[in-house]
C-alpha cells in the first residue's frame, strides 16, 4: 500500500485497495480464501469481502463459496495495454532477444505494393553497404520477407503481381523468371519461412518468418540477416532458422492476445500506406 503522505489529492483508495486484491492471487496462490486476501492486502476481512464479491458479480473472481480465484477475464486488463501498442512496439522486445540470442541484426517488415518497408529494426553490426532504418524499403522478389509477405498474398493478386513487377537482377543469384519465382513462393507458402542467398546483395543470407494477426492472416514478416562468412547456408539455417521462428511465434502470441492495432496496421491491401510509424517516416 502507498505511504498516506505520498498520496494526492486526486488519489481514490478504493481503486488501490481493488488493484491489491487482484494483486493477492499469483502463481503460488491461485485460490485463496477471505481470510488469506485479507491478511496478503491488509484489509479487514469485511472490506476484502467487498471488493472480492465486486470481483464475483463483475466476472474477474470466482468463488465456491469458500475459495477465490481469477477468472479467465482478468486478462483484458493487460489486453487493454496490449491492444494501446503498435507492432513495431510489440515486436521489439523479441526482437531484442533474438538479436542478443544470435548475433545477428533482426528486422520486421510489411508489404506495400512490390516493396517491403522496414516498421522495426533491431542492428548489431553493418553488414549492407546500403544502410538499413525504419523506413528503408526493398524489391519484395529478392528479400526473405518480401517473399513471406509474397506467398501469403492472394492468387490473383500474386498473377497480376508476377504479370507487372519488374524482376530485375540485384546480384547474379537473384530470382528473376517469374515461373521460377512462383515456384519458390509457393514452397514458402508450404514450409512457413523463406531463406534468401544473396539475392539482394553479394554476401547477404537472409532468413524471414510470417507473423500472423488474430484473424490468422499474415501481416508482417519477421527475418535475420548474416553475411556468408558466418558459415555454410546449411550451418547459417541450422543455427538461426528454428530461433527465429520461435521469436515469430511469440511475437504471434502478443498480437492476437490483444493487438487489435497491431492485427489491423500492417494488414492493410497491399499498395496501401500501412501501420502508423510508416505513415509518419520520410524516405
Amino acid at each position: 500500500m502507498r505511504e498516506e503522505a505520498a498520496r494526492s489529492p486526486e488519489f481514490v483508495q478504493s481503486l488501490e485497495r481493488g488493484l491489491a486484491v487482484i494483486r493477492a492471487f499469483d502463481a503460488e496462490h491461485p485460490q485463496l480464501t477471505l481470510s488469506e486476501v485479507s491478511r496478503r492486502t491488509g484489509l479487514t476481512r469485511a472490506a476484502a469481502r467487498r471488493f472480492l464479491l465486486t470481483l464475483v458479480e463483475l466476472g474477474y473472481v470466482h468463488t465456491d463459496g469458500r475459495l477465490f480465484s481469477l477468472r479467465a477475464r482478468i486478462l483484458d486488463l493487460g489486453y487493454a495495454y496490449l491492444s494501446s501498442l503498435s507492432l513495431p512496439e510489440i515486436a521489439r522486445r523479441h526482437m531484442e532477444a533474438l538479436v542478443a540470442q544470435v548475433r545477428e541484426s533482426c528486422s520486421v517488415s510489411v508489404l506495400d505494393g512490390h516493396e517491403v518497408v522496414y516498421v522495426a529494426r533491431v542492428p548489431t553490426k553493418r553488414i549492407m553497404t546500403v544502410g538499413i532504418s525504419v523506413g528503408t524499403r526493398f524489391p519484395a522478389y529478392a528479400t526473405s520477407m518480401g517473399r513471406v509477405l509474397l506467398a501469403a498474398q492472394p492468387a490473383d493478386w500474386l498473377d497480376d503481381y508476377l504479370a507487372t513487377a519488374e524482376l530485375r537482377p540485384l546480384t547474379r543469384r537473384t530470382v528473376t523468371d517469374p515461373a521460377k519465382l512462383r515456384g519458390v513462393l509457393t514452397r514458402i507458402a508450404a514450409q512457413g519461412y523463406a531463406i534468401v542467398d544473396q539475392e539482394l546483395e553479394e554476401g547477404l543470407r537472409s532468413l524471414a518468418a510470417p507473423i500472423h494477426g488474430r484473424d490468422g492472416s499474415v501481416i508482417a514478416a519477421v527475418n535475420v540477416s548474416a553475411h556468408a562468412t558466418r558459415g555454410s547456408f546449411e550451418m547459417i539455417r541450422r543455427d538461426l532458422l528454428p530461433p527465429l521462428l520461435a521469436a515469430a511465434k511469440r511475437i504471434e502470441e502478443d498480437v492476437r492476445g490483444g493487438s487489435g492495432r497491431a492485427s489491423t496496421a500492417a494488414a492493410d491491401p497491399p499498395g496501401a500506406a500501412v501501420g502508423g510509424t510508416v505513415r509518419s517516416t520520410c524516405w
